[in-house]
This record gives structure tokens, sequence and C-alpha cells, in this order.
């Protein structure tokens, strides 16, 4: 016979079961994040690790992974005393100085213009864009035969003004990299006007209207209004530029192949030179991490910098 359990007694705790839902949506989840989180680590981790290592070491890429061998900093060494990379180095802030300042400060005339209600707006946007989204090899191929020395229609025009020795572009030593900033700026002058558009869209119009209403001129309402609001815009585009400029390759790669005489070979041309026209995977790592350095440098000050200006 059963014994009646006494008044106030708790029931025993349910059993908790292993795969509850908590655990079955937890599952599912990483189900569905597996290839992704794969592919992460297999594309961006481990290249990123083994780049690092082989900066250490020498490696001839036609020998397979068997020819890995440790060599320390010699690597880091012989960057320090490479009279190309010191030429790509220059190059690299030359480029930077001719492409960045001249491209944003274009770029910020034009999209005010664009803004104040110009006609046929659209189509601006649409023109000015069009470069951007167009292959670089369809670019560089105008390009090459707008630079041509004998026929090309700039050096025509320059000749019916009464120039007599034009400059050869991109077979002059003294022009090739001005010829490449050149494209640079015309090609990415739309994407940075659309940036500033977009940024232009959110001051409000009562700014200007009381502005106006205090007298306020168009420089004024520019400088103290439209400038000033759009400083998180020119900080995200500035970092923006100023790690592409150090990136840039395909344009050089399909007009100059650095040269004349390495007048406009940049880093990330002398990393492919050494990596894939020389086979020398560890020294071409070696020179990775140092654009990485000086990416990640640069990104830093101008964080930095922006933070303080923006305290003051």
């Amino acid at each position: 016979m059963e014994l009646s359990k006494p008044a106030g007694a708790e029931a025993p705790a349910p059993k908790r079961r292993f795969w509850n839902n908590s655990r079955k949506e937890a599952l599912f989840g990483w189900l569905f994040l597996g290839p992704e989180a794969i592919g992460i680590i297999l594309l961006y981790v481990f290249p990123v690790f083994f780049s690092l290592y082989l900066s250490f070491s020498e490696w001839n890429l036609m020998g397979g992974l068997s020819s890995v061998k440790l060599i320390g900093f010699d690597n880091f060494k012989e960057m320090l005393s490479d009279v190309k990379v010191h030429k790509a180095l220059s190059n690299n802030l030359i480029y930077t100085l001719m492409t960045v300042p001249v491209s944003m400060i274009l770029s910020l005339i034009l999209a005010v213009i664009i803004h104040n209600r110009v006609h046929f707006q659209s189509y601006f946007k649409v023109a000015f864009f069009i470069p951007y989204i167009s292959s670089i090899i369809a670019i560089g191929a105008v390009w090459s035969a707008l630079y041509h020395p004998s026929e090309g229609p700039i050096n025509r025009m320059l000749f019916s003004i009464g120039i007599e020795n034009p400059p050869k572009w991109l077979a002059d030593p003294d022009f090739a990299l001005l010829s490449i900033a050149i494209i640079a700026v015309w090609a990415i002058v739309g994407y940075i006007i659309i940036i500033y558009l977009a940024g232009m869209t959110n001051i409000p119009e009562e700014m200007y209207e009381a502005a106006s209403i205090d007298g306020a001129t168009s420089f004024q309402k520019f400088y103290k209004i439209t400038l000033p609001l759009l400083a998180p815009t020119t900080t995200f585009l500035f970092i923006t530029l100023l790690i592409g400029s150090f990136k840039v390759f395909d344009i050089v790669a399909f007009l100059t192949s650095g040269g004349p005489f390495n007048s406009s070979t940049v880093l990330v041309y002398r990393i492919y030179e050494e990596g894939f026209q020389n086979f020398r995977m560890g020294y071409a790592s070696a020179l990775s991490w140092l654009l990485f350095l000086i990416v990640g440098l640069l990104t830093m000050l101008t964080w930095v910098l922006q933070k303080r200006f923006a305290q003051d």
C-alpha cells in the first residue's frame, strides 16, 4: 500500500533533456555559420599566419613546400638595403600626395556644385560615377591611347598650341607616375562625389536658411556649416583613399609594369615582382608585412589626429 506524501512536500524536479530547444537552435546556428567560418579560416586567417611564417623563411615557389628554409630576420635586413624597395616606398608616398588631396578637394567642389540644384543633377552623378565602376583594363587601354607620344590626342593638342616637345607620359621616367596619378584621380572622383553628396543630404536645410537670414555668404555657409558637418565623411574618405593609394597595383601593372627604370614601381608591384616573377615568396611575404605596418600606422595616426581635432 502506497504511503501518501505529506502536505506541502515538493514534487521532484523534472529531468533536463540534453537536446532542449536552446541547444538545438545553437546547433543549427553553428551549422549555418560553419561553412562561412571554415572559409574565413582557410582564406583569411591561415594565409595571414602562413605569410608571417614565410617572412622569416627563404622559399622558392617552384620548389614546393619542402624547400621552405627558416632564415630569421634576413629578409627584413635585405629590405633595409634594397634600393628598389626604397624607390617603391618613395613612389608610393609621391603617388599618395598626388592623388588623395587632389581627388578629395576636386570631388568636394564638384559635389557642392551638383548638390546646389544644378540642372541635370542625376546625369552628372551617373557621368562622374561611370569611370569608378568601369574595368581597370578598359580604363588603362583608353588612357594608353590618349597618352600615346606621337598619335595620342593629348600630345596632338599640345603640338597644335606650339609645344614642340611634349612629355612622352607613360614612356617618360619623369612623367610616368604623374600619368598614372591623373588616371587614378579621374577614376575615383565619381565615388567620392557620391559619398559627399550622401553626407550633404543629412545636413538640415534649416541651418542654411538661418545662416542666410543672418546675412552669411555662400562661402561662409560652406566654411561654417558644410565643412564641419562633413568631417566624419571626410575622415572616412581620407582613410579609405590613403589605404587604397598604398594598395595600387593593377593600373601600374597594366600600363608600365613599374617602369620605365622603376619610375612608377610601387610597393604592391614590388611584392608581386618578387613573389610571382622572381619566385621569392619569403621576401615577398616580408614586404607584405612592411605594407601592413605602414597602412596600420597611417590609419592609427589619422584616427588620433581626427579625434584630437574633434575635441578642439
